[in-house]
């Protein structure tokens, strides 16, 4: 009896840890990500307010999925690579949190790849990818 009641806790346990890792993206989307560098000013979101970029120059410009009018100026998004064209192209287990800060269709530095959910900034793109690449598949997360 005593070996069944540990091995119920044991699977308790380890389905519980599944559980909450699994789920940290569980409502996440699917989308692409390219990156973009300076000049980053101005902005579709705050003009040539140079405060609005995060001291971590984790930032990104918004696709047009979800630009929404612009209501995605300041959005935070959870953000990791899953996949490339290029194998090994992703930094494993690399999630970082960026903030909206322009529109992509409009930004004055160039995406280096049209059509992306989401565009990040040079820091932003190199912290989930190997900057080789121009273009990759992400999950996303508000």
């Amino acid at each position: 009896m005593y070996k069944i009641q540990l091995f119920i806790q044991s699977l308790f346990v380890i389905l519980t840890f599944e559980l909450v890792y699994l789920s940290q993206f569980s409502h996440a989307d699917v989308g692409t990500a390219a990156h973009y560098r300076t000049p980053y000013l101005p902005t579709a979101c705050y003009g040539n307010d140079a405060t609005q970029f995060p001291s971590s120059n984790l930032f990104a410009s918004a696709g047009e999925g979800i630009w929404d009018n612009g209501a995605a100026c300041g959005r935070q998004y959870l953000v990791r690579c899953i996949s490339a064209a290029h194998p090994r192209t992703c930094i494993p287990g690399q999630t970082i949190q960026i903030r909206i800060v322009d529109r992509a269709l409009s930004s004055v530095s160039r995406p280096s790849r049209h059509g992306a959910t989401i565009v990040l900034s040079k820091t932003a793109f190199r912290m989930i990818a190997r900057p080789s690449t121009s273009y990759i598949n992400i999950e996303f997360q508000q």
